[in-house]
């Protein structure tokens, strides 16, 4: 938390702190980065890609590992990046405290709805 110009404290980005939030967005970039140059390097030696060969990779422990950390990297850098966005160009307290809240909700399900994809309990009927 840091204190404003009234001395009440404000909560601030994912860390509480704008250089560690820059590192954090620098750091899951990096991290998405590295996860697009696979799925597009997969595609790019398989070229045509049938259902049990996606599954096969996609689900793999490497595979499911790095989406893990890959949908936790887009959940981090979607908040920095949303969060930044609000309050440079929101105004109205309210408005930005609503759009926060709906944001971090959108987050949320999304980290959830990813995490339960490549590690719920769907995974032992994948035929």
């Amino acid at each position: 938390m840091r204190r404003n110009d009234s001395g009440i404290k404000s909560a601030t980005g994912l860390t509480g702190s704008g250089s560690r939030d820059w590192v954090m967005q620098r750091i899951s970039a990096v991290v998405l980065a590295i996860y697009a140059v696979v799925m597009v390097g997969f595609f790019l030696i398989n070229g045509d890609v049938s259902y049990q060969q996606w599954v096969s990779f996609i689900m793999s422990l490497p595979m499911r590992l790095l989406s893990l950390v890959a949908i936790i990297a887009l959940a981090a850098h979607a908040w920095v990046g949303m969060w930044t966005v609000f309050t440079d160009y929101v105004k109205s307290t309210g408005l930005r405290l609503v759009l926060q809240a709906a944001m971090i909700i959108a987050i949320l399900v999304y980290l959830f709805w990813g995490v339960m994809i490549f590690w719920g309990p769907g995974l032992l009927n994948l035929g």
